[in-house]
């Protein structure tokens, strides 16, 4: 894997991210940088961090009854529903405690949840947590999932975003595009690397990195 470059947040000083420069193949488009954030899931001190901090997006008034976790999100995921508790965020469920859910994707490339995950989903307030968004269409399918199981959405939250709204929803995220000003996203047969012949360094996606 390349070397990649450091990026530590403006305010939350033990929150950074590491971005690689080159050019990558995600499901949905080419970019230029693939961000790295494999130890934010991993371990435990950066999941519980990137939790608090996604956390303080939420006024008290937000009602969150599920998290529903994508990109391998779950450890933060445990973390985002301790902490909002901590926070005051209510829950509507009778065991006044937040579920931590993932989807299952099927042979078709759907999203679904079984029969034995619905009721964490049917008529509950669902927050929808993501490593990063490039184009929001993992968020898109995300949403509809969520609607077809009779979710209702509580918000939006990713580590990394390029998007800042989806379908009329705010995305909140702890970086935007602006911390990395040279990041480009393009569709396949617009990539002006591609144009240039440059060659492609890896295919990426929410499980991580491979090289070519």
């Amino acid at each position: 894997m390349k070397e990649g470059i450091k990026i530590n947040h403006k305010t939350l000083r033990n929150i950074s991210m590491r971005v690689v420069p080159g050019h990558f193949v995600t499901s949905h488009s080419h970019i230029n940088y693939y961000f790295d954030m494999t130890t934010m899931k991993i371990r435990q001190s950066e999941a519980q961090a990137v939790a608090s901090a996604i956390a303080q997006q939420y006024s008290y008034s937000t009602i969150v009854d599920t998290i529903v976790c994508m990109d391998g999100c779950e450890v933060i995921g445990a973390y985002l529903a301790e902490a909002l508790q901590n926070a005051g965020i209510m829950s509507m469920n009778s065991h006044k405690t937040i579920y931590v859910v993932t989807p299952e994707i099927n042979a078709q490339n759907q999203l679904i949840f079984r029969d034995n995950i619905r009721s964490a989903i049917e008529n509950k307030h669902v927050l929808l947590l993501l490593a990063s968004a490039t184009t929001g269409k993992t968020i898109s399918s995300s949403l509809e999932c969520i609607q077809y199981y009779g979710g209702q959405l509580a918000g939006i939250s990713a580590i990394f975003s390029a998007v800042s709204e989806v379908a009329g929803h705010e995305v909140h995220s702890i970086f935007q595009a602006k911390d990395v000003p040279e990041y480009s996203t393009y569709v396949s047969h617009e990539c002006p690397m591609c144009r240039n012949a440059q060659k492609i360094d890896a295919l990426v996606n929410s499980y991580g990195y491979s090289e070519l």
